[in-house]
């Protein structure tokens, strides 16, 4: 078991989401770093090489964390078979709940502006009646 998978089989899915974001946001980082590394010098090495060995460092760097967090860590690989255990009980909603439940919202926001709306204009009525409000 020494530097391999800790339970391969169980957990691929939500492994490999997590390793999926988790690269994206080191990815990210590199492209943060090496516009940051853009004016570097250091003697006479062109910066794209400055840029690159920082950026090849990191992702090597954090691509071990990354395989020692997702892959042969036993705390994070058992929580991570088990949110994939609990996604498995959970009741998704069809379509049609879906398609009702947006509607639903949709009414709901749109009476809640229009109430606004006229609580605003009968406010500025009365304001303007009463010489509190110029327009």
């Amino acid at each position: 078991m020494a530097g391999g998978i800790y339970k391969p089989g169980q957990g691929y899915w939500t492994r490999l989401m997590s390793a999926i974001g988790f690269g994206l946001i080191v990815l990210m980082g590199v492209a943060w770093l090496m516009r940051i590394l853009r004016t570097v010098q250091i003697g006479d090495i062109p910066t794209i090489f400055i840029q690159a060995g920082v950026a090849l460092v990191v992702l090597g760097v954090f691509g071990v964390i990354g395989y020692r967090l997702l892959g042969t860590n036993p705390r994070v690989v058992e929580f991570m078979i088990a949110t994939e255990g609990e996604m498995k009980k959970v009741n998704w909603s069809n379509r049609r709940e879906i398609l009702g439940s947006t509607w639903l919202v949709i009414g709901l926001t749109v009476i809640i502006a229009i109430l606004c709306l006229t609580f605003d204009l009968a406010f500025q009525f009365i304001f303007q009646k009463i010489g509190v409000l110029e327009i």
